[in-house]
C-alpha cells in the first residue's frame, strides 16, 4: 500500500512467488489472520484494492493481482484432508469478508440510478456508492464509461465468470441474493465492445450448467432482454458481438433446455423471426412447438383412459354398454362349453376295477403282515417276496427269480442278512418262502469260499 512504486513492485513480486510455492501456506495466513483483524485490513482484501486503484492506464498491476487471486480461490489446487476440508473453509472465508470488495465496483457502475451524478463532486453520491469500502472517494467521483474503468470490470467479470465455473454452491448464493446476473447485462449497453462480451460471457457461462435454479431466475427476471436488445442494435454488422448472442441462443436450442426455449418463444419471438440469414431462432421455435405438441397429446391420452367402458365411476350403476359386454361375454362362455361326450368303456368299468383294487390291496395288507421276517428256531431269518417290479411300473412283467445267497457272519456273534427287492410272479403262480437257516455246516463253507451278494435276474 505504499506510494513507492518500486517498493509496490517487489512487494507484489514477492507475494506472488509465495502464492506460486504454496496457496494453502497463504490461505491458512489469511484465515488466522481473520480471527484477529478486521476485513478491512485483510491481505486479501488490501489485494483486492490495490488491484482496484491501479493507476496504471493498461492495468498491468491489476492483472497481475488477479491471476494470483484467483489461483488463490482456485478449488483444483486446494488441500481436503481428513481432519478438515480446505475448499469448504476458505470459499466460506472469502465470500463472507472479500467477495463484497471485490464486486462493489461492479455494484457502483450498475446501480439503478445512473451513476454519473457521482463525477459531480457538487452533488449527491449514489446511495449505492456511499456504502463500497475499501475504495478511496476520489476514485468513485470520477465513475464514467472509459477505457480504464471498462478494462477493470472486465477484470472483475472475467473473475466472476472463473468462479460460476468452479465455485457452484457459494456464487449460485452471491448471484441470487445480489441479483448479480441483472448488474452484470447492464454492460452490456456499454460502448466498449469488449466489455459487453464479458458481460455476455458470464451469462453464457451459467446458462452452460444447465442448472434449473438458474434458469428460472433468468426467465423470472426477464433478463434475456438486454441480450436480445443489444443484438437487435447491433444490426446488421457482422461482428464478434453477433456471433456471440447468436451462439447463445444456438446453444440453447441444441441442448433443448425447455424452459429457456418456452420463455424465448412466448416473449421475443415476435423481434426475432425477421433474422433469416440463420436458422437459429426459427430452430427454437419448431423446438418450442414440437415440445408443445408433445405435453397436448400428453393431457388428451389421459382423458381416454379415464372415459374407457372398463374404468366407471359408479361401482354400483351398469351403463348400458357395460351391460352388453357382460351379456356378450356370457353368451359367448355359452358357446364355448364342449357338449358331452359319450362315456368310454373305460369309465363304465372303473366301478368294477375300483372293487377289485381295494380287494387285492387288502389281501396284500395281509400278507405283508404275515410275511414280516420271522425268526426261526436256530435263530436265522426267513423273509417272503410278494412285491411285483411289473405292478410297480403299471405293466405285465415276466416273472423275476431272486438269486441270494447268504451272508457270512466272519465269526460274529448276530448273522447279517441279505434283503433284495421282492418280486412276484404274473398271475397264477406261486410264490414260496426262501429260508436261510442259519446252519453251522453253511457257515463253514462261507468262510471258505467267496461272498456272494444277492442278484436279481429277469
Amino acid at each position: 500500500g505504499m506510494d513507492d512504486l518500486q517498493v509496490r513492485s517487489a512487494a507484489t513480486d514477492i507475494f506472488s512467488y509465495l502464492v506460486e510455492f504454496s496457496p494453502s501456506m497463504v490461505r491458512e495466513f489469511v484465515m488466522q489472520e481473520a480471527q484477529q483483524s478486521d476485513d478491512d485490513i485483510l491481505l486479501i482484501n488490501v489485494v483486492i484494492e490495490q488491484m482496484i486503484c491501479d493507476t496504471d492506464p493498461e492495468l498491468g498491476g491489476a492483472v497481475q493481482l488477479m491471476g494470483l487471486l484467483r489461483t488463490l480461490i482456485d478449488p483444483e489446487n486446494m488441500l481436503a484432508t481428513a481432519n478438515k476440508t480446505e475448499k469448504s473453509e476458505f470459499l466460506n472465508f472469502f465470500y463472507n469478508h472479500c467477495m463484497h470488495v471485490l464486486t462493489a465496483p461492479l455494484l457502483a457502475n450498475t446501480a439503478e440510478e445512473k451513476c454519473e451524478k457521482a463525477a459531480d463532486p457538487g452533488g449527491d453520491l449514489v446511495p449505492g456508492c456511499a456504502l463500497l469500502v475499501l475504495v478511496s472517494l476520489k476514485w468513485f467521483l470520477s465513475l464514467a464509461d472509459n477505457y480504464q474503468t471498462a478494462q477493470l470490470l472486465a477484470l472483475i467479470l472475467e473473475l466472476l465468470t472463473f468462479c460460476v465455473e468452479h465455485h457452484t454452491y457459494h456464487i449460485k448464493n452471491y448471484i441470487m441474493n445480489k441479483d448479480l446476473l441483472r448488474r452484470v447485462l447492464v454492460l452490456m449497453n456499454s460502448k466498449h465492445t469488449f466489455l459487453a462480451l464479458c458481460a455476455l460471457r458470464f451469462m453464457r457461462r451459467i446458462i452452460g450448467l444447465k442448472d434449473e435454479f438458474y434458469n428460472r431466475y433468468i426467465t423470472k427476471g426477464n433478463l434475456f432482454e438486454p441480450v436480445i436488445n443489444a443484438l437487435l442494435d447491433n444490426g446488421t454488422r457482422y461482428n464478434l458481438l453477433n456471433s456471440a448472442v447468436i451462439e447463445l441462443f444456438e446453444f440453447i436450442r441444441v441442448v433443448n433446455i425447455k424452459s429457456l426455449i418456452a420463455h424465448i418463444v412466448e416473449n421475443f419471438y415476435n423481434a426475432l423471426e425477421s433474422i433469416e440469414y440463420v436458422q437459429t431462432f426459427k430452430g427454437l421455435k419448431t423446438k418450442y412447438e414440437q415440445e408443445k405438441d408433445r405435453q397436448n397429446q400428453k393431457l388428451n391420452s389421459v382423458p381416454s383412459i379415464l372415459r374407457s367402458n372398463r374404468f366407471r365411476r359408479d361401482a354400483r350403476a351398469l351403463e348400458e354398454d357395460e351391460e352388453m359386454w357382460f351379456n356378450e361375454d356370457e353368451e359367448e362362455e355359452g358357446e364355448a362349453v364342449v357338449p358331452p361326450v359319450e362315456k368310454s368303456k373305460q369309465e363304465d368299468d372303473f366301478p368294477d376295477s375300483y372293487e377289485k383294487f381295494m380287494e387285492t390291496k387288502k389281501a396284500k395288507e395281509s400278507e405283508d403282515k404275515e410275511n414280516l421276517p420271522k425268526r426261526t428256531s436256530a435263530g436265522g431269518f426267513k423273509f417272503t417276496f410278494s412285491h411285483s417290479a411289473g405292478a410297480a411300473n403299471g405293466a405285465n412283467s415276466k416273472s423275476v427269480a431272486a438269486q441270494t445267497s447268504p451272508a457270512s457272519s466272519n465269526g460274529s456273534s448276530s448273522k447279517s442278512t441279505a434283503l433284495a427287492p421282492a418280486v412276484t410272479a404274473p398271475k397264477g403262480s406261486l410264490v414260496g418262502l426262501v429260508d436261510y437257516p442259519d446252519d453251522e455246516d453253511d457257515d463253514e463253507e462261507e468262510e471258505t469260499s467267496p461272498r456272494k451278494r444277492p442278484r436279481l435276474g429277469s
